[in-house]
């Protein structure tokens, strides 16, 4: 069984934030799904994601093309991922399930801490996994550096 991981962002926008997890999650040798809610947003983020640091490279395809089930990351908005992911990563207030947080490695989920419409979102998700019993850890950087503040099991 998994874990959901709630990262209150407040100092790093989504497009800094997202990549770091990203990486690491590929060092973990797991395939990820980026799931959002709008299509142009994750235009947007395939965007930004290619244009990220010089000395590194972050492989990731957006959904739709030939080849969804080969790619390492895959940003979608679709509830399925054709590149059988081991974690899957929400933004934007996509949905999660209480049986993917189950099935999965890891589920992420990144929320503004800047905007009240999505940290009242992450609440409803917070209780709905966890009421749900799915494990679940919430990580705040309000201090400038990411610190575990909350823990479920």
């Amino acid at each position: 069984m998994g874990a959901a991981f709630f990262y209150h962002l407040t100092h790093s926008p989504l497009e800094r934030a997202l990549p770091m997890l990203l990486d690491r999650s590929l060092g973990n040798g797991w395939r990820v799904s980026v799931r959002g809610t709008d299509p142009a947003r994750m235009d947007w983020l395939d965007q930004k994601l290619w244009q990220g640091a010089e000395d590194g490279f972050l492989p990731h395809g957006l959904a739709g093309g030939p080849h969804d089930a080969l790619q390492p990351v895959l940003l979608t908005c679709a509830a399925d991922a054709p590149n059988d992911p081991a974690c899957l990563m929400s933004v934007d207030g996509a949905d999660v399930a209480p049986d993917e947080v189950q099935r999965l490695e890891r589920v992420c989920i990144l929320f503004d801490g800047n905007d009240e419409r999505a940290l009242a979102a992450a609440r409803v998700q917070w209780k709905s996994l966890t009421d749900a019993g799915c494990p679940a850890q919430y990580w705040s950087e309000a201090s400038g550096r990411w610190e575990m503040k909350a823990q479920k099991a």
